[in-house]
């Protein structure tokens, strides 16, 4: 049996999230179709995360076994021939037996890209998120530094039974503006469902004033999801890169 990682990109938009679920198309759905009519077997792909409805990726990563001997070059072009136009497959490679696209990653990196001017637009509505108000960036960036380290991240994930399950490692997050967009970048070993769009959703509270800087501390503090700003919406958020 063979052991084989692929990076994948897609659009997330006319999808319920990579996860397979009843009734609603996915990515993992997706895939598993048309990997199994390649390689004639069932085909059940690992994620290295569950990307939402309607969030996108670049470099998501996924590993299957097969008991097929298809080259890895020529098993990328087939299953690219057959998959919709917004799903595609980067690279793929056979590994060690033990590659598990989930348990293997050491730190994953998501983008979160906002839209800050007073008109929307028509080519980017699909990956940016429409925001109108001014935004203080730096203070933007002074609430982030909060949250660097360890942490428990209750407050800026849905509700949780096992409140100890919501420990995570921020290694980085940095806030950039490149003319009227804003980049939001994480790093960390693993994010909580939800957890980038509500922080993100939070610091823009606070790029507008209506969170001070200083609040962060008592928001993270809390273990609260109540206190906690808006979710951002998903369709602003792209799953970047996973590290191994």
């Amino acid at each position: 049996m063979r052991n084989i990682k692929m990076i994948i990109q897609y659009r997330g938009t006319n999808y319920a999230g990579f996860q397979k679920q009843p009734d609603h198309p996915t990515i993992q759905e997706t895939l598993n179709r048309v990997l199994s009519q390649i390689l004639q077997e069932d085909i059940d792909v690992i994620g290295s995360g569950r990307t939402d409805a309607g969030v996108h990726a670049k470099g998501q990563v996924i590993n299957f076994v097969t008991g097929s001997g298809t080259e890895c070059g020529r098993l990328k072009w087939s299953a690219n021939s057959l998959l919709p136009e917004d799903i595609v497959i980067k690279e793929a490679e056979e590994v060690a037996k033990d590659f598990h696209a989930r348990r293997s990653a050491v730190s994953r990196k998501y983008r979160y890209l906002v839209l800050n001017r007073d008109y929307r637009s028509p080519f980017r509505g699909d990956y940016s998120y429409f925001f109108s108000q001014d935004l203080d960036i730096e203070a933007m960036q002074k609430g982030s530094k909060i949250l660097i380290g360890e942490h428990d991240f209750s407050s800026f994930c849905v509700a949780v039974s096992k409140p100890e399950c919501c420990i995570r490692y921020m290694k980085s997050i940095e806030i950039l503006r490149d003319n009227d967009l804003v980049y939001f970048d994480f790093e960390a070993n693993a994010f909580l469902h939800n957890m980038v769009r509500v922080i993100v959703g939070t610091l823009i509270e606070v790029g507008t004033g209506e969170i001070e800087v200083e609040d962060m501390v008592k928001i993270l503090d809390a273990k609260d999801r109540k206190k906690a700003g808006a979710t951002a919406p998903a369709h602003g958020l792209t799953l970047m890169q996973v590290i191994y």
